[in-house]
């Protein structure tokens, strides 16, 4: 049995959607459900299930926020959350997924990618409650896979496609960020990536995981919007777009250890098409 946290989220909805598709059974649960920042409900909920899997995709994924009015719910559900479910993960025996970013990495590196044993240096909140809950699972746990992405859109929830699609309904010129460097990540491909492990039974640890290829966010905007005639996408830099949370400006990740395993990765401008045409 495979339990999900965070089931009605971004990642969490297509993590469903791919298990229903393979007919693998599975319990999806929300904050309602299961409050993970509760340790003893956490517990509770956790025991009653016995899982042999938990997919914790539960986070406080709100950036900007973080660095202010949401920085003690970050550090809540993002470190207190993911002790907690791990803490249970243990009690029952079973394998923990936890979903980790890029963030946790400072963006500095000039070129080359980042490693899953790169040294880390979150540049925000997010990243930091992120590392410190990479942190609590290698503490607690022997049984867990670490994954790292980047860049998520998918069809349930907010992201970048969305966002750029939406503004091109109303604006003839949109200006995005050319000196932000990263790789987009379908949730589909994620999901599919959370399932092969487990199945495979791959070796413990740290994995890096999006689609293959790099771009900057322009490259990304301009790709999204490739189709539409009526909007013109304009670059430019960081300095002239500021943000509350500080963005790294280089966090391309290393897929060499995914790819090794035999799992196959679409590179992002064909992820980002397929996602585009799939009708859910």
């Amino acid at each position: 049995m495979i339990l999900i946290t965070g089931g009605n989220g971004q990642l969490g909805t297509e993590v469903c959607r791919l298990l229903d598709e393979q007919k693998i059974n599975y319990i999806s649960t929300d904050s309602k459900e299961m409050d993970i920042t509760n340790s003893e409900v956490t517990m509770n909920y956790i025991k009653k299930i016995n899982p042999d899997v938990i997919y914790h995709c539960a986070a406080y994924t709100a950036v900007d926020k973080a660095e202010d009015e949401g920085k003690e719910l970050a550090e809540k559900v993002n470190v207190e959350g993911t002790r907690n479910v791990a803490l249970a993960a243990k009690e029952v025996n079973a394998v923990m997924v936890y979903i980790s970013t890029d963030y946790v990495f400072d963006g500095l590196l000039k070129d080359g990618e980042y490693t899953v044993d790169a040294q880390t240096n979150p540049q925000n909140e997010y990243g930091r409650t992120k590392l410190l809950g990479e942190q609590a699972v290698q503490e607690i746990l022997e049984k867990y896979y670490i994954i790292r992405t980047s860049w998520v859109f998918g069809q349930y929830g907010h992201n970048f496609v969305f966002t750029m699609q939406k503004l091109a309904e109303n604006r003839d010129i949109l200006t995005i960020v050319n000196d932000q460097f990263g790789r987009p990540t379908w949730t589909r491909t994620l999901a599919e990536f959370m399932n092969f492990v487990v199945e495979k039974k791959a070796p413990y640890g740290i994995y890096h995981l999006s689609n293959d290829d790099s771009c900057s966010w322009y490259e990304f905007a301009k790709e999204i919007l490739k189709d539409n005639e009526n909007v013109t996408v304009l670059p430019v830099t960081s300095v002239e777009f500021p943000q509350k949370a500080k963005r790294p400006q280089y966090s391309i990740m290393d897929l060499s250890k995914v790819k090794n395993l035999g799992f196959e990765i679409l590179p992002w401008q064909l992820a980002l098409h397929e996602f585009i045409k799939v009708e859910y």
